[in-house]
């Protein structure tokens, strides 16, 4: 934490939570906490605009766990976050500055975990939840998470929350707030839908203002790959032989990912070490002190034991797997850079997280360089320059006459020649490092495919706009079959319920759902012709709002949308026009997303609802205002 003239002390929390901040070596407290404290503890409503990064989780959890009585069991706070993940770490921090406290119980609600286990855990008493909106939502209309004694609703990111597609779930939620709930809402910006929020529910609030640039990522050259011609390890490999680095990170989400990566890595001849949360403290320290000490020179490591680790001798921050949210980027690289030298960070990003690479960008206010990685024939050249180098080291070693008589020896009774021998040694040296390649680099054919594709794209949206003039669109069906679901609009279900069913019960990734076709008594979507067994058994016991989903192949090709139909045309008797579609789209029902962020609102007479996500192709534009496929987002929350 940065310093300010005053310390935690000076404010009035109690003493369990300043002895938790006095354990954890938290003497004075950054700005925004020194700024928005204070108003948090005298109940007053507060906007902060804050950048990420800054410690305004704890601005918001202190005073929240200042005043929570332990004897109620009902909720007395709610802490809304855009995602799983980050609401997981809210969670996590929360129990953290509130170690001290006895009985504190912190639930975390989200999609993708069992609504059974939370509402068993609802029942059983808790005094802070933080959730997403979509599943505070959902337990709220189930009637198990009950707000009647809430006294403060913290929005964090709530920004991204709007951008993400959750504004009308988070204005239902803030209805279901007493009226003399304290409202707290942090964010980096103030786009004009959280304007009418703060106007409509925040009741003369106090404004604090520290968004001023995070001058880590001033210090860090940053750049991304997207992964694509070969496995992420492999490119781990690569770009760890070609940089020019002293020591590295590599982030991972996982405790199970650091220990294998450090173990595929250590394998393959690099020092590296695993460092996660359930590595007993003495070694975790004994893993920082070999890295401070050369002992090793590659820590794999998650998140939070990474939080605050200071090694001057890190030239180089990998992101392995992309953080969920930007405040853990920008942790992330602050490892690196230190004490006023420059740092280097570079992203491994799949093609369907290149939203959230741009909302890195934009919040910190940098560009990161897109690079590829160096074929394999450079890695070879390196591993040989490298090699060339520790040799030269020995060529002075007074123990080389011994070895040479060794050679003469083998050579004798081998029958072969000095320079066979040499290449003999050589071939062991290189272990599974190889010293030359054989056959062509995968990353040639990968680079040649991204070309054409770009290629076609280029034309393709030339061809696709004169075909939206002439009212027609295709579907490519090569790689996909049409499952007819047994559910629909008569039962209530929604676009949102479907994609949100085949992610959570199924895991099925953005890039696994296909076009998306709701109609009254069923609903027809594309899902991969190639699934696993274990996929296709999920989907068979499929169940969508309690009903079963009763899957079953069709010959189904109409995904297209009616000829000159695209004007808000509505079915009569829907309840508000356009609860049904995308909710950041409030001109038209239909929500037709993909990669490339291309959008067509609007619904058919018969009040069909579409999604397609059938397109290919990296979505690298600015995700305001073009909101790619965040459905799964939302609904997994």
């Amino acid at each position: 934490m940065q310093d300010s003239s005053i310390q935690f002390s000076d404010l009035s929390l109690n003493d369990s939570i300043l002895s938790a901040l006095d354990g954890m070596g938290f003497v004075s407290p950054t700005p925004i906490q020194a700024a928005a404290i204070p108003h948090l503890l005298a109940g007053k409503d507060a906007l902060g605009k804050a950048q990420t990064g800054t410690g305004k989780t704890a601005a918001f959890s202190l005073p929240l766990l200042n005043k929570l009585n332990l004897d109620q069991r009902k909720p007395q706070a709610v802490v809304l976050a855009p995602t799983r993940e980050l609401a997981i770490q809210v969670a996590a921090e929360m129990k953290n500055l509130g170690q001290n406290i006895n009985g504190l119980k912190v639930l975390e609600i989200y999609g993708g975990a069992s609504i059974v286990d939370q509402m068993r855990a609802l029942k059983n008493g808790a005094h802070i939840v933080v959730g997403t909106p979509g599943r505070v939502q959902d337990l709220i209309n189930r009637d198990r998470l009950h707000l009647d004694e809430v006294h403060t609703f913290v929005l964090d990111e709530a920004d991204e929350m709007l951008n993400m597609g959750f504004v009308d779930d988070v204005t239902e939620i803030m209805e279901h707030a007493p009226e003399t709930a304290q409202r707290v809402l942090f964010s980096a910006t103030m786009p004009p839908m959280l304007k009418k929020i703060v106007d409509r529910f925040l009741r003369e609030p106090e404004y604090v203002d520290v968004a001023g640039k995070n001058h880590t990522v001033d210090k860090v050259e940053q750049q991304f790959w997207v992964v694509k011609g070969v496995e992420k390890d492999e490119a781990m490999s690569r770009l760890l032989e070609t940089e020019e680095t002293d020591a590295s990170i590599v982030f991972v989400r996982t405790r199970q990912d650091t220990e294998r990566l450090a173990d595929w890595l250590s394998a393959r001849g690099f020092k590296a070490a695993a460092l996660h949360g359930d590595i007993p403290q003495s070694l975790r320290e004994r893993t920082v002190d070999h890295i401070k000490q050369g002992v090793i020179d590659i820590l794999v490591a998650t998140d939070v034991v990474a939080r605050g680790l200071d090694v001057p001798r890190i030239t180089h921050v990998f992101n392995y797997d992309i953080p969920f949210d930007v405040e853990s980027y920008i942790h992330r690289i602050g490892r690196t850079g230190r004490a006023g030298r420059k740092g280097k960070a570079i992203l491994l990003v799949r093609t369907n997280q290149i939203r959230m690479l741009r909302t890195i960008e934009r919040v910190t206010k940098s560009s990161m360089e897109e690079i590829q990685l160096p074929l394999r024939d450079k890695v070879a050249e390196a591993r040989l320059v490298k090699l060339g180098a520790e040799l030269e080291q020995e060529k002075e070693h007074t123990a080389l006459d011994k070895f040479a008589e060794l050679v003469e020896k083998l050579q004798e009774s081998l029958e072969i020649d000095a320079a066979t021998l040499a290449a003999i040694l050589l071939k062991r040296q290189q272990g599974k490092r190889p010293l030359f390649y054989i056959g062509e680099d995968p990353m040639v054919a990968a680079i040649e495919r991204d070309k054409q594709r770009r290629k076609e794209r280029r034309e393709g949206g030339r061809e696709g706009g004169r075909e939206g003039r002439e009212g027609r669109r295709s579907f490519n069906t090569a790689d996909w079959d049409t499952y007819q679901l047994q559910v629909g609009r008569e039962q209530g279900v929604q676009v949102k319920d479907i994609v949100g069913a085949l992610a959570n019960e199924l895991g099925l990734t953005k890039g696994s759902i296909g076009a998306i076709k709701l109609d009254r008594e069923s609903t027809y979507v594309q899902l991969p012709k190639q699934m696993t067994s274990e996929v296709a058994g999920k989907l068979r016991k499929l169940r969508i709002r309690q009903k079963e989903a009763g899957a079953v192949v069709v010959d189904f090709t109409d995904f297209r949308e009616p000829r000159g139909r695209r004007e808000g045309g509505r079915r009569d008797g829907n309840r508000d026009g356009n609860r049904g579609g995308y909710r950041g789209n409030r001109e038209g029902g239909s929500y037709r997303g993909n990669r490339e962020g291309n959008r067509e609102g609007g619904r058919g007479r018969d009040g069909e609802r579409r999604f397609d996500r059938n397109r290919g192709g990296d979505h690298r534009g600015s995700h305001r205002g073009e909101r790619s496929f965040s459905r799964n987002r939302r609904d997994e929350a």
